[in-house]
């Protein structure tokens, strides 16, 4: 049935479905782009850098948005169980974004501090939910996401929040590789302290 003869909880599940997956994969591909080649994207520029970025993000959005029937896949119907648990686990995620946004600009968001010609721009969060874990963001991001495919429910949105950790934590290991070169033996330290994804809950 079309989008615009179902209900308005259908209707709604389909649009975020598609709102996840024509903007999480180029977001995410982002990251691939910088990291592995940021020798290559310092001397280019910062500004020559964001636009090529995003560009190739806007054409990829516009790629995927004329492929979404085919990856939206099979709709799973109508949840309320699965619509509640999707608003918990997108408060969690706004709760830690809003705890993260205090200390996580969006200029470091965007990859700023690691573009700067010398590389040693910025300085090491260690801060706020960054005293508690080492990677707000992505778990943040991962709880999202999880959150989105549950309430779209369709078959596509759930390959998504499958591989979205898998992928999430591979440029974890790309930015911690920076991290390291940047920040030596302080990013040494605390990454000896703070654990990446979960907390360590202390008896005492």
């Amino acid at each position: 049935m079309p989008p615009d003869q179902r209900s308005a909880m259908t209707r709604a599940r389909y649009i975020v479905g598609v709102l996840l997956l024509i903007s999480l994969p180029p977001g995410v591909a982002w990251w691939f782009v910088i990291h592995p080649f940021v020798g290559f994207w310092r001397k280019a520029g910062v500004k020559p850098t964001m636009w090529v970025v995003s560009v190739g993000s806007a054409v990829a959005m516009i790629v995927l948005w004329a492929a979404r029937g085919p990856l939206m896949g099979r709709d799973l119907g109508d949840s309320w169980i699965l619509g509640c648990t999707a608003v918990l686990l997108f408060a969690l995620a706004v709760a830690i974004g809003l705890r993260r946004k205090r200390h996580l600009t969006t200029r470091i968001l965007a990859g700023i501090p690691e573009l700067q010609a010398d590389g040693r721009g910025g300085d090491l969060l260690t801060e706020g939910p960054y005293a508690v874990i080492r990677h707000p963001r992505y778990v943040e991001v991962a709880l999202a996401v999880l959150a989105y495919a549950l309430f779209a429910n369709y078959v596509g949105t759930y390959v998504v929040a499958v591989a979205t950790p898998l992928a999430l934590h591979a440029i974890v290991l790309l930015e911690e590789r920076e991290l390291l070169e940047r920040f030596g033996d302080a990013y040494v330290e605390y990454s000896a302290r703070v654990p990446r994804y979960i907390p360590r809950f202390s008896t005492r």
